[in-house]
This record gives structure tokens, C-alpha cells and sequence, in this order.
């Protein structure tokens, strides 16, 4: 299991993207889903 924590500074918001395998679950995500598009792609 793979936990990464995305911050936006100009925001002070804060997600975790978290992977295990091919699964990925975001806790408390962010309205710009960019990010989480790349990270699953990179996973594949």
C-alpha cells in the first residue's frame, strides 16, 4: 500500500491518494481531478 499526500498551497486544502495493486481511493479529493488522472495512469 502507496500513500501519497496532494497539497495545494494557494488552497491550504489536502487529499490522500492512496494505492494498493491496480486500486486507488482518494480520501477528502480536491475539485481539479488532474491529478488523480495522472497518478492512476502512471499505476497502470
Amino acid at each position: 500500500m502507496k500513500i501519497e499526500q496532494i497539497y495545494t498551497g494557494c488552497l491550504a486544502q489536502g487529499a490522500y491518494y492512496i494505492t494498493s495493486g491496480n486500486e486507488a481511493a482518494i480520501i477528502d479529493p480536491l475539485r481539479e481531478v488532474t491529478p488523480y488522472v495522472q497518478r492512476a495512469k502512471k499505476t497502470v
